[in-house]
């Protein structure tokens, strides 16, 4: 992947995890559970996409 597509890719992790982070920090009665679960989700596709993308770039 472009270094560019890595660093949008990367942005938009970080705003879901944040996302994320406020939407928990709510009390429990305004947590939604289906937003919580698919940002988690997305998070983690989008960890696991520049994981996988940063490994294939380490010079060995």
């Amino acid at each position: 992947m472009s270094t560019t597509v890595l660093a949008i890719v990367a942005i938009v992790s970080i705003v879901i995890w944040v996302m994320a982070s406020r939407e928990l920090g709510k009390s429990s009665k305004e947590i939604n559970r289906w937003k919580i679960i698919t940002l988690m989700s997305a998070g983690s596709l989008s960890t696991l996409i520049l994981t996988i993308s940063l490994f294939q770039n380490i010079q060995f």
